[in-house]
């Protein structure tokens, strides 16, 4: 079966409509076993000393190295997953953000169209291809998700109720319109609404970062490893950095671990 076959049958098992908690695809369900099994991943992870980063001509040939396998893979599955929008842009630049000095991630639109960059500070950090393999798969996640255009929504959502609301209060109380009270209101709104499902999202993201990464044949668990690092050995000072923006918990290693053993289940019955 071709990549992209396995991809379309992969997520046809998942997909869904808009849910309550926001996201596309059904997320999957965890056992006790598999909590388990995360809490032990992750205070192995946490347990781990910091170790001297890779050289940039190192960390260069790891980034080539899985791009070249992450991309081919991660557009069939955006492909799979967007097949009723003929207008979806699956095309993918990932590249290097060489200026960004933390441990950083992120997906993008650019004029040019989507675009992934890791930092060059996480690649030096990443303790095998596994790693970054699933890192570039999340952020594909954040694209077949359509998590900046939903959060976009959100924002404005919450911009206007909050805005709406601070207007009719001043009405309400026989007070004059009061523009300042209004757009701090709108702020206020736009910031909680674009927050409303950002962890949902993060865990869609890493459901679907992980069929991506396996499909590419890479170990999503070994990768998803990444979340558990100590703290300290996390964040620059003064930087944001990768986990500022997705917060690592035992939750994310055990989503990690159900969606492997759903692939592996449905393999299992493609085989029947």
């Amino acid at each position: 079966m071709t990549k992209r076959k396995l991809a379309a049958v992969w997520l046809a098992t998942a997909l869904l409509a808009v849910t309550s908690c926001g996201t596309t695809y059904e997320l999957p369900s965890i056992s006790a076993e598999q909590t388990s099994r995360a809490k032990q991943l992750f205070a192995e992870g946490q347990a781990q000393t910091a170790r001297a980063p890779m050289s940039t001509s190192a960390a260069e040939r790891r980034f080539n190295r899985v791009r070249a396998k992450i991309v081919p893979t991660g557009r069939a599955v955006c492909e799979a997953a967007t097949a009723d929008r003929g207008d979806f842009e699956c095309n993918v630049t990932v590249e290097i953000d060489r200026e960004m000095k933390s441990r950083n991630a992120y997906f993008t639109y650019e004029k040019s169209g989507p675009v992934i960059r890791l930092s060059m500070p996480l690649l030096q950090d990443s303790a095998n291809d596994d790693e970054v393999a699933f890192v570039m798969g999340h952020e594909y996640g954040h694209l077949i998700g359509r998590h900046i255009d939903k959060q976009q929504q959100q924002a404005l959502a919450g911009a206007l109720i909050l805005g709406t609301l601070a207007a009719a209060a001043g009405a309400s109380n026989g007070n004059s319109y009061d523009p300042l009270l209004v757009e701090s209101s709108m702020a206020l709104g736009a910031a909680a609404g674009g927050m409303a499902y950002s962890q949902a999202y993060e865990l869609e993201s890493d459901t679907l970062g992980t069929r991506i990464a396996y499909m590419a044949g890479y170990d999503p668990v070994a990768g998803a490893r990444y979340f558990a690092r100590p703290e300290g050995d996390r964040l620059d000072t003064g930087k944001l950095s990768f986990w500022g923006t997705h917060p690592p918990d035992e939750k994310r290693v055990a989503t990690v671990l159900a969606t492997v053993s759903q692939i592996e289940a449905q393999q299992a019955l493609q085989k029947k």
